[in-house]
């Protein structure tokens, strides 16, 4: 989890944030603005765009395209708004990127692990690979021309609990630019975009959790119009044979990822950091950095089950 470090003081314009429960999750939206009037109405719009998002991409809402999409799967293409489909395009070429270890086709996944401590017993073999049997984003069908999205197997289903809560982020950061505020924050639930500067002229800082200890920071990091997202296993495992399994699982084998407590990448989008994170978790420590350092301008920190800690080069941490 990351957390915002500010100083706000008095200026000719403060720091004003908003706490509240969007997506699903805890999303705190910060702004610098001469006042509170104007402050709120920023904020405002901001919880707008995200709430619109929300309904453009929730699998949970009847009536949302995604859930047309899933509905028809297996029978028939679905005509979706260009944002959509650009979403879902831009997460086929994620997934490549990653070699499927993102994959919003996750959500055709059946729910056979438990880590809300009722799981007394592992899965078999078979239970785990019939378990992601109708995931791969191969078969996700996109048609640019008739802007339609098309799942090829009956019961498949798109999710983007991987990604949604970043692109949120991004689309409420461009539109307060937009409108011209200088300077904030979006902070959905961990996943923060960040543009400006502080009233006092100061970067604005993050801190990276400590995961043996949620309440130290682990490090605190400048961060300069970009967006910074952590991915952890803090509470979400379970142990079977000595092996700690997080509960961010591989779409591909359907098996948690191992050998990682957290992993926090820095991109210019959150959107990227968002997906990129659970992609690391996914991949192993050295697949992990290896993939990152070949990706320009990102960088990330990983935090092995034994508290070593796995940098990308250009990354300095005290």
């Amino acid at each position: 989890m990351t957390f915002l470090f500010c100083c706000s003081q008095i200026s000719a314009q403060n720091i004003y944030k908003r706490t509240l429960k969007l997506m699903g999750s805890r999303f705190e939206v910060t702004v610098v603005a001469k006042d509170s009037l104007d402050a709120n109405r920023s904020i405002d719009l901001a919880i707008q765009e995200i709430t619109r998002i929300e309904k453009l991409i929730s699998s949970w809402d009847p009536d949302s395209q995604t859930s047309e999409i899933n509905n028809h799967a297996g029978l028939r293409p679905v005509n979706v708004d260009k944002e959509l489909f650009d979403l879902i395009e831009r997460c086929l070429k994620i997934s490549e990127v990653t070699d499927g270890a993102f994959d919003i086709s996750y959500a055709s996944m059946d729910r056979i692990w438990k880590f809300d401590g009722s799981m007394k017993n592992m899965p078999s073999e078979d239970e785990i690979k019939n378990s992601v049997e109708k995931v791969g984003y191969k078969n996700i069908q996109l048609d640019k021309e008739n802007s339609t999205v098309f799942l090829k197997k009956a019961g498949m289903k798109i999710g983007f609990g991987g990604i949604g809560k970043g692109y949120a982020a991004d689309k409420a950061k461009s539109l307060l630019i937009s409108k011209g505020v200088t300077a904030g924050i979006i902070n959905a639930s961990g996943d923060m975009n960040t543009w400006g500067k502080q009233p006092n002229g100061q970067e604005w800082k993050v801190a990276i959790t400590n995961p043996y200890n949620k309440d130290k920071a682990f490090a605190v990091l400048p961060i300069n119009d970009s967006a910074v997202v952590t991915s952890g296993d803090y509470e979400k495992f379970v142990t079977f044979n000595n092996v700690r399994y997080a509960h961010i699982i591989d779409p591909r084998t359907g098996y948690p990822s191992t050998g990682i407590i957290s992993v926090t990448v820095f991109a210019p989008k959150a959107e990227l950091a968002d997906a990129l994170a659970t992609s690391v978790f996914v991949m192993g420590i050295e697949a992990g950095v290896n993939r990152i350092e070949q990706l320009p301008g990102i960088e990330c920190i990983i935090i092995d089950v034994n508290g070593k800690v796995h940098t990308t080069g250009n990354i300095k941490i005290d």
